[in-house]
Formats: structure tokens, C-alpha cells, sequence
């Protein structure tokens, strides 16, 4: 056969094999080049906070470790925990757009140092406080529940030489801003991956001719704490129940013949939780005394987000920290005894959380959905 014959037929049966071959371009005069986009990289934010690995005081994860993960995780941003020590002696490189350090974090001696590298490498410092450690009366409390002078003293260098100071509550911005170059208030938010309603679980052993109600909080409202007990002692509901408050942290005391001490399951705030959420058919309502001090009047609302998640409804001191929440379902009662045990026994026999605070806190007190506050105070 012909050679060009040959060459033909091969190329058909390459063409029915493997298919037609791609056609060249055709030649094109030479034109202006286009410029590829280069990804920006995303801004780095760093925290310090107590604790590492995951496992952190509860208001380290409430104010800073959740909403910079929500950061993280939305692809707003990239965080990381900062080792203070690497990042004033330079080990730690990372071009940080800016860094939020919680309360007493850095050591008394090491505040200022700690602000002048930020300065150098033109890094922002935000300040994170949740408490008035400011007043005669706030620093008074907290030392009389676990803070000593060289933490107050930590707390106070770092607001005042910070870029910009955030707050939980106005009230309590009005407190920091005169010693503070700059204040912004970022209300406290619930994050949805550790309070959302799921399966409940039941371990108690405790008897079940009785309604329950509960107190959580740290050590600073063991003085509220003394405010319940008139209000808790041989209270029942109408048909005779008694009504039993129990208590999770607030005091060291083991309990009283008007209050029972729960203990929780060891775990950092993540698992406290879920372990709450597990078991929140154990009470009928949550409280949250306040007594009439100045201390207190700075105190945020996170107590009525954290019952109402939990589905309770939540009976609460008539003070400032609860004036928005009023307006949402929470029960506000004045420092009247009769009023508290009306209010408590009224939630106890109603035992569900008011439809407006479900749908508000679920709706504006969520991180993610709470207008990204806290990016626009670390980002600009």
C-alpha cells in the first residue's frame, strides 16, 4: 500500500481509538499580558488567655476563645493563642494585625514591655475586661474573692495602655473610659455549638418530689448568694411542692439547709456546658441575685442568655445589668423577699423560658449573629 495511504489510515484509527486530536491555536498578534490575581491573605489574630490546649477559664472562652474560633471558622480571619514570652523576645514572628489580652494575663512586669514591642512592630493591643476593676468598692470584691494587688495592678497598666478597651456592658464602659484611651462595648453572646438544645440525660439521684431551681456563677456573687435565702427557705408551690435552689460554683460552702451544692463533672467550659444542656430537665427556673452595689451595677446579662438557652425561665435582681433583658422575657424583681418568692414560684410552675427571650437571645445574643461585633473591633 502507498505510504501516504498508510499515513491516512493510521490517522483514522487513532481518530476512532482516542478520538480527534485537539486543534492548535490559531497564532495570535501579541497583546498586553493579564494580571493573575494573588489571593490577600487573611489578617492573624492572637489571644492571650489563661490556659492552653482548648482548656480555659470560663469567661477566657465566653469573651475571646469562641468568637475568635467563629472568626477562624467563618474565614474571616486566622487566630492563634500567643505565648507572651516568645512574642516580646522575638521567637514569635507572626505579622499580627492585633492581639486581645483578657484581664491579668501578662504578668505586672511585663505589661508595658509587652505594649512597646506591639507598638514597634505596629501591632494593636486590645484590652478584654468583664468586671469593674476600677472602683474602690469593684477592686474591694474582687480581692476579697481571688485577686490579689499585683493582678489589679496588671489589669489596670494593661487598660490604660491599650489601643482600645472592650467591654461587656455600658455601664461598664463608664467605669474604664476615663482610664482608657478608647472603650467599645461588645455584649456578651452565647456560641450556638455548645448551647443549642440536644438529647438530655438523666443521672439524678436526687428525690423527685421536689422542683429545683438553679444559681451558677463564680465566687464574686457569694454575697448575692445570701440574698436567696429567705426567699428559698420552706418555699413551695401552691399544691405543696417544695421548691429547692441549687447552687453550681458562687461559694465555697457545701450546701445549707436552704440551698444544695451541685458538683459538676470535671471539665473546662466547653463541657460544662454540654453537661447543663444534658441535663437542663433537672430545673425548673434559673435566678440571678444582684445586690444594690456598685460593683454589681457594671455586671452583664450573660446569666439570662445561658437559663434561657437552657430553656428556663429566669428570674433576675431589678439592677441595670438586666434592663435590655427585661424587655425580653426575663422576670425583674425588686429587693423585696415576698416579690422573690412570688416570682419564683410562678416560674417554677410555668418551667418553660419565655418565647420572647428564646427568640431573642436566639436571634441577637448568638455569636454569628449578633452583627460581627466583635471582627469589626478587631479588624476596623
Amino acid at each position: 500500500m502507498p505510504r501516504d495511504l498508510v499515513r491516512r489510515a493510521a490517522r483514522r484509527l487513532r481518530r476512532a481509538v482516542m478520538g480527534a486530536p485537539a486543534t492548535a491555536p490559531a497564532a495570535t498578534a501579541p497583546g498586553p499580558r493579564v494580571a493573575v490575581p494573588v489571593p490577600t491573605p487573611l489578617p492573624v489574630l492572637g489571644y492571650v488567655v489563661a490556659g492552653g490546649g482548648g482548656a480555659h477559664p470560663a469567661s477566657a472562652h465566653v469573651r475571646v476563645v469562641r468568637r475568635t474560633e467563629h472568626l477562624a471558622a467563618s474565614g474571616t480571619a486566622r487566630v492563634r493563642q500567643v505565648d507572651p514570652g516568645a512574642f516580646v523576645d522575638g521567637t514569635d514572628t507572626t505579622p499580627y494585625t492585633a492581639v486581645i489580652v483578657q484581664r491579668d494575663n501578662l504578668p505586672r512586669d511585663a505589661v508595658q514591655t509587652f505594649l512597646d514591642v506591639a507598638a514597634a512592630r505596629g501591632i494593636r493591643v486590645v484590652a478584654e475586661v468583664d468586671d469593674d476593676f476600677f472602683t474602690d468598692s469593684g477592686r474591694e470584691r474582687l480581692s476579697r474573692a481571688e485577686y490579689d494587688p499585683d493582678r489589679l495592678a496588671s489589669i489596670d497598666a494593661l487598660v490604660r495602655g491599650a489601643d482600645v478597651v472592650v467591654v461587656s456592658t455600658p455601664e461598664l464602659a463608664d467605669v474604664v473610659r476615663p482610664v482608657a484611651r478608647e472603650v467599645t462595648v461588645v455584649p456578651n453572646a452565647l456560641d450556638p455549638g455548645l448551647w443549642t438544645p440536644g438529647a438530655t440525660e438523666d443521672d439524678d439521684e436526687r428525690p423527685h418530689d421536689e422542683h429545683r431551681v438553679l444559681y451558677m456563677g463564680t465566687l464574686t456573687h457569694a454575697a448575692d448568694l445570701e440574698l436567696l435565702r429567705d426567699v428559698f427557705t420552706d418555699l413551695a408551690t401552691a399544691d405543696g411542692t417544695p421548691i429547692r435552689l441549687e447552687v453550681i460554683g458562687v461559694t465555697d460552702e457545701g450546701g445549707a439547709d436552704w440551698f444544695r451544692r451541685v458538683e459538676v463533672p470535671d471539665g473546662h467550659y466547653p463541657a460544662f456546658s454540654r453537661w447543663l444542656v444534658a441535663h437542663r430537665e433537672r430545673w425548673r427556673a434559673g435566678v440571678a441575685p444582684l445586690r444594690d452595689e456598685e460593683f454589681n451595677r457594671a455586671k452583664s446579662d450573660l446569666k439570662f442568655l445561658e437559663y434561657t438557652a437552657l430553656g428556663l425561665p429566669a428570674v433576675v435582681s431589678d439592677r441595670p445589668s438586666y434592663a435590655v433583658a427585661r424587655a425580653h422575657g426575663a422576670v425583674a424583681v425588686p429587693d423585696d423577699v415576698g416579690a422573690w418568692r412570688d416570682a419564683v414560684r410562678a416560674a417554677v410552675e410555668r418551667g418553660t423560658a419565655d418565647d420572647r427571650a428564646v427568640r431573642w437571645v436566639t436571634e441577637e445574643r448568638t455569636i454569628g449573629r449578633d452583627d460581627d461585633a466583635w471582627r469589626r473591633v478587631l479588624l476596623g
